[in-house]
């Protein structure tokens, strides 16, 4: 039984996502980041940033508030909750 909880994504959501990212794990990449970026107000974080930028991402998946509140980047990254990108078209 699943726990829900309002905000939070539901089953179809959540076998939406591990659905996508099973697919992509077959595509991971490490990266080592060469550009330090000072943009998040949680500086810890700059370093999620840092590896988006160097693994020249689209998608930032997360629950990071100090994340998902940033506007403005040196560089193209869409940042969504998991929600958000389960919706998207």
């Amino acid at each position: 039984m699943a726990l829900r909880t309002e905000g939070k994504i539901d089953d179809k959501q959540l076998k939406a996502l591990i659905s996508g990212i099973a697919t992509f794990a077959t595509r991971v990449k490490i990266v080592r980041p060469v550009k330090k970026l000072s943009v998040c107000r949680d500086i810890k974080d700059n370093m999620i940033l840092e590896c988006c930028l160097a693994g020249g991402v689209d998608f930032l998946i997360t629950g990071d508030k100090d994340l998902l509140v940033i506007l403005e980047l040196p560089f193209t990254l869409r940042i969504l909750t998991p929600s958000e990108f389960v919706k998207k078209d």
